[in-house]
């Protein structure tokens, strides 16, 4: 989470009510330095009397990829055997979160959320934005042998085994284009993919973010070029 001050409590509010069939859900906010409201404040108020919230403060993280890689290892620490990750602020919509769980329980290993599928959708993103997306699932399937129809989504559902074999690997990819490297390592997994509503934060995507998609994508595509992937 990222300066979410203005709606933190009732996202998490609503995220653990989708999740309260299960009798040990636990909703794990990671925040670092890139949050500069009062998110933790809130957060840390709301934990007091909401014991499935725990607020992980992670100061040392150097960029996104850290944070949601901090995220992993507590819900696994935890001894979670289903781990969701989703996106604060609305972009992501816990009212969807129920057919992950559905899809998961037919004996998947990862469920991966997906924009572009039947009855997907994004909304009140740019164009530029929904052209990197859509683009971005194009290429990687062409050039790495996937088969999504969503590539660079972060709202997903990954059983214990299949998580920790992600992190033993591990991630090389800095900036979003990780989500592309997961679903690649994933390909061999039995993975589904669910329809989402995602409602796109902001028009911003970093030229910085883009570099590192191509060198990664090109090095994944190497790896795939020598049988090592």
């Amino acid at each position: 989470m990222a300066n979410e001050g203005h709606n933190a409590s009732r996202f998490v509010t609503a995220v653990l009510e989708h999740c309260a069939g299960f009798r040990s859900a636990a909703f794990f906010a990671v925040l670092d330095r890139a949050t500069t409201d009062n998110t933790r404040q809130i957060l840390e108020t709301l934990a007091a009397s909401e014991p499935r919230l725990r607020v992980v403060w992670a100061p040392e993280n150097r960029c996104v990829v850290d944070a949601y890689v901090r995220g992993y290892r507590e819900a696994l620490q935890s001894g979670a055997d289903w781990i969701l990750e989703i996106d604060a602020g609305f972009s992501h919509q816990p009212s969807d979160i129920p057919r992950f769980f559905e899809t998961m329980a037919q004996g998947y290993e990862c469920v991966f959320g997906s924009r572009f599928m039947p009855s997907g959708r994004m909304t009140d993103g740019s164009l530029k934005r929904y052209v990197i997306s859509r683009g971005g699932t194009v290429l990687s399937n062409l050039l790495l042998g996937t088969r999504l129809s969503d590539m660079t989504s972060g709202f997903e559902l990954f059983s214990r085994q299949a998580l920790e074999s992600l992190l033993e690997r591990g991630i090389q990819s800095r900036a979003h284009f990780f989500q592309t490297e997961i679903k690649t390592y994933c390909r061999n997994l039995r993975i589904a993919e669910v329809p989402i509503h995602y409602h796109a934060p902001s028009p911003r995507l970093g030229s910085s973010a883009l570099k590192d998609s191509f060198r990664q994508l090109w090095r994944l595509f190497r790896l795939r070029l020598k049988g090592e992937l």
